[in-house]
């Protein structure tokens, strides 16, 4: 064994910092990385068995091709990387880039391959995307994007009142040292917690108020709660009128809320719904939580809109023990509609997403990092758009786009994940051509997985990037190998922390397994192939960056200030160029010396406090400096009142009046509260997170100490009616599809509610593959959102 080795968990958005012994190709000791600034030390036993994922896993170990009676052979790399460019090509110039379409790029904690994704995406002249993202969190960004233009989040560990919407943390986690906050939160007689969740989870037994709503009736709680503050006077008056526009509409639409129906309607007490309110309203600090019980059920976006209210209202924000905006050290979406910046577009999307209007936008402010000569002939090389938007007088596009086929709304640059199957299996001549797949498994996460896997099967070009033969790959035309995560240089652009904010580089604890590549290796070999950078360009920046980065920072925005039309290939150019100057084999991670210098550009007295400092370009060098030592770097360093510098309006205030939900808000009153009928009377969330859950990146079934089997959790109430005890068997029944599973019954559920867990039913392993059962019809109705948490379905006994 080794010495002890930084890295990070790769499980959950949290990405805690962990210390690894390796054995050969085993991670034989994990333990918390005490030093590391967001979590301290903490782990949770999930972390402690990413062996299973490591050194158990199946692997790859060489480019897979599928032959014409659906097998698969083995080819070499190079034969790999030239028939896909050339397919790639021949769609490209037959159907046009935009029939490409590209899903993934970057599991979780697998990020830095994403920024070459994009580059790729760029070299074919791709326009559409999605990810894992567009199915649990887009209608978040929405309001989002249209409230204040950035992601919020709270001070969970100092608030005196904590409510949790949709959300188990002990489970999910989802903040630093998730599981000792809640306790200390639990156990704090002056504190409370609030969970609105129709289980009584781990989280829910621990709390002061639980509201176990009825399933689906999330958005007639909080319609609730909302017309409470308005109704009994609790709200922040002062608040609203200093740092809001457009309350008058929404308060006005609560106050006529019939507080006694909605209550009846969700399913709780209207003595406690008051009671919760009034606890809110009297708290010195609130913040709040949503996550997936609301964002994949009826109504996500709108009762993510009123959730927000709840601690707008009553002025939670910029405080501590409250809500707050934050730096990020590259966003991990477009901008969401809406979501219009007072700083130029660059500064606050990622350089490798932008194409021309990013690097407009960066090249503009460079006059202050730049010898004024130059910075004159940088922005006389803009095209008149670029200058345009670079100058504030263009328009950001974006907020408007739809998709081509369905027409389906795009939030942050995503295509909802229920229409891509619709955006395939059709013969509309903008249908997609090709779909391109980077450490995903869609076909198994997404709704209605026999419809996935028969668009898949209707495309005339499929590649997928995996360290394992999953579901995904076996529908694949190309297989392409990836090393794993622990095997190259890796990052995670889920930073979302303050007032310190956190990037993490994680060094590779060993050398990749032999006959796989890193995905920056994979994308800038298909990137060669189609021929789309000459050497002509690239040639003077090797030149630049031997000279020393402060060369090469003026060579290369003034090559991409000079021709636009190389910005999406900028993660491309910095790895063939920078790349081989950087240290200790670095050059996959050459795309974040770009990510430095935008987040230092564009949060340059935050990155200053945090200890990145000098002038023109050198904080943005400083800071990737340290972020090549591979730990956990704080990045931005804030104070509360710093959080309304994150504020993306021209004056600085929350949008209150977001007209389509306001008029959902007020439909509620006369819209139905439950979608069950006779034929499937029960309500199956398809996808809980349990102890030992997590998605497909594990896919050892032998890491699972407990529920083995992905137990159906069923009310004793219902074990009673349909005679059946822990252990029996049941038959699940939906629209889409039926399986069988072991019943686990449990007063976490009440009647008529039924749980199956993520991340199982694979390889035809234990469990059910929840996506089996659910329907891609089933979605929101602004963000397309699936209803994974609420699948009307009929439970079957099994005979014996």
């Amino acid at each position: 064994m080794t010495e002890w080795q930084k890295s990070a968990c790769i499980l959950c958005e949290c990405n805690c910092g962990i210390e690894v012994q390796v054995d050969g190709r085993s991670l034989a000791k994990i333990r918390g990385d005490k030093t590391h600034p967001a979590s301290e030390g903490y782990t949770c036993e999930k972390a402690l068995r990413l062996d299973h994922y490591q050194s158990r896993t199946v692997r790859l170990t060489s480019p897979l091709r599928r032959t014409p009676d659906g097998e698969y052979e083995e080819i070499s790399w190079e034969t790999a990387i030239t028939e896909i460019a050339e397919r790639l090509t021949a769609i490209r110039d037959e159907h046009g880039g935009d029939k490409i379409f590209f899903y993934g790029g970057g599991g979780q904690g697998n990020h830095l391959g994403a920024t070459y994704n994009k580059a790729l995406q760029g070299a074919v002249g791709a326009r559409y995307q999605s990810n894992a993202l567009a199915q649990e969190k887009t209608g978040e960004m929405y309001v989002d994007g249209r409230l204040y233009g950035g992601h919020t989040k709270g001070d969970f560990e100092h608030a005196e009142v904590v409510v949790f919407v949709g959300k188990n943390p002990w489970q999910s986690h989802s903040f630093p040292r998730a599981r000792p906050v809640l306790k200390a939160l639990a156990a704090d007689p002056k504190r409370t917690m609030v969970v609105i969740d129709p289980r009584r989870s781990e989280s829910a037994a621990m709390a002061d108020i639980h509201l176990q709503v009825k399933p689906g009736t999330d958005a007639w709680c909080l319609a609730a709660l909302g017309a409470i503050l308005v109704q009994e006077d609790l709200v922040d008056h002062a608040f609203i009128d200093q740092h809001t526009t457009g309350a008058d509409r929404i308060v006005d639409t609560l106050r006529a809320v019939d507080v006694a129906d909605y209550a009846a309607r969700c399913g709780v007490e209207e003595s406690l719904l008051r009671e919760t309110v009034r606890r809110i309203a009297a708290a010195e600090s609130v913040c709040t939580y949503e996550d997936l019980g609301i964002q994949q059920a009826p109504h996500s976006t709108l009762s993510s809109y009123l959730n927000k209210l709840l601690w707008i209202l009553t002025g939670n924000f910029a405080k501590q023990g409250a809500m707050f905006l934050h730096s990020s050290f590259a966003p991990i979406a477009g901008a969401a509609p809406g979501s219009g910046s007072r700083k130029p577009k660059s500064t606050v999307d990622k350089l490798v997403g932008a194409a021309t209007d990013a690097v407009a936008a960066a090249v503009i402010r460079l006059p202050a990092v730049l010898p004024d000569a130059l910075a004159a002939r940088v922005g006389a090389a803009l095209s008149p758009r670029a200058a345009k938007v670079a100058r504030g007088s263009a328009k950001p596009g974006g907020p408007g786009r739809r998709t081509p086929v369905t027409g389906a709304r795009i939030i942050a640059g995503l295509l909802p994940c229920n229409s891509i199957a619709e955006e395939i299996l059709t013969d509309h001549p903008d249908r997609f051509r090709a779909m391109w797949m980077d450490s995903v498994n869609p076909a198994h996460s997404l709704a209605d997985s026999a419809s996935f896997r028969e668009a898949m099967r209707a495309l005339d070009l499929t590649v997928v990037v995996d360290i394992a033969m999953t579901e995904t790959a076996r529908q694949a035309d190309y297989v392409l190998p990836a090393s794993s995560q622990f095997e190259k240089w890796e990052c995670t652009f889920f930073n979302v922390d303050f007032p310190r904010n956190v990037f993490h580089l994680r060094k590779p604890l060993m050398a990749p397994l032999e006959g796989t590549l890193a995905e920056p290796e994979i994308y800038s070999r298909l990137i060669r192939a189609l021929g789309v950078v000459d050497e002509s360009v690239l040639a003077p920046l090797r030149r630049a960056a031997r000279r020393g980065r402060k060369q090469y920072a003026a060579a290369f925005f003034l090559t991409v200030g000079a021709n636009p039309k190389l910005m999406p290939l900028a993660p491309y150019l910095l790895r063939e160029t920078l790349g081989p100057t950087l240290p200790d084999g670095a050059d996959n991670t050459a795309s974040l010396w770009g990510a430095a210098q935008l987040c230092a550009l564009a949060n340059p007295a935050s990155v200053r406090r945090a200890g990145f400092t000098g002038s023109g370009f050198e904080p943005g060098d400083r800071l990737f400096d340290a972020v090549l030592r591979g730990e956990g770097v704080v990045f931005t360093l804030d104070d509360h009142e710093h959080a309304w510098d994150y504020v993306r309006r021209p004056d600085r205030r929350f949008t209150l009046d977001i007209p389509e939900l306001v008029e959902r808000t007020r439909a509620l009153a006369d819209e139905p509260s439950s979608w069950v009928t006779d034929e499937f009377p029960y309500v199956l969330s398809a996808g809980e997170r349990r102890a030992f859950t997590a998605n497909t990146i594990i896919r050892d079934p032998d890491w699972r100490r407990r529920d083995r089997g992905g137990a159906l959790r069923l009310s004793p109430a219902d074990a009673d009616g349909l005679g059946v005890a822990s252990g029996d068997t049941l038959r699940v029944v939906t629209e889409r599809g039926q399986a069988e599973a072991v019943v686990e019954v449990t007063d976490m559920m009440q009647a008529g509610h039924i749980s199956l867990p993520n991340g199982l039913g694979l390889d035809g392993g234990p469990g059910v593959a929840p996506n089996e059962l659910t329907s891609r019809h089933h979605r929101d109705f602004l963000a397309g959102t699936p209803w994974h948490k609420y699948v009307p379905a009929r439970l079957e006994r099994v005979d014996a």
